[in-house]
């Protein structure tokens, strides 16, 4: 498949997925996943709240967003620059310099020693 259709297919369907997020709330709406860790143990995973979270986010409810998944509000523009510079990466060796910068092996462990830390922290504090 072309490049621009694999992309343009993307956006779509992140468009879609937006929409659908937007529109319905995943605290009231069963068609949205369950978090299958905190069904097994009871516990909060890192990713816990964050289907809610987009939710208000697309709701322009950052306090919202927030009190669902503080990880994910930070993370996020984080998550939307690394994939942004994914496509620009093969043309600038700028982006590619920065792409590999934000997702080498440092920032690997640092992300998930926060990720790690998060996880414990928010179930100990809940």
């Amino acid at each position: 498949m072309r490049p621009r259709i694999r992309y343009l297919l993307i956006v779509l369907a992140l468009v879609a997925a937006a929409v659908a997020y937007k529109c319905l709330d995943p605290s009231v709406v069963p068609i949205f996943p369950r978090c299958p860790f905190r069904l097994l143990t009871g516990y909060l995973c890192p990713g816990c709240g964050s289907q809610r979270a987009i939710h208000h986010l697309l709701n322009l409810d950052l306090a919202g967003a927030w009190r669902m998944n503080p990880l994910f509000v930070i993370a996020l523009p984080y998550l939307t620059l690394v994939l942004l510079l994914k496509p620009l990466s093969h043309r600038s060796p700028r982006c590619a310099r920065l792409r590999d910068l934000l997702l080498g092996y440092r920032a690997s462990v640092v992300i998930l020693v926060v990720i790690l830390l998060f996880w414990v922290g928010r179930n100990i504090v809940a």
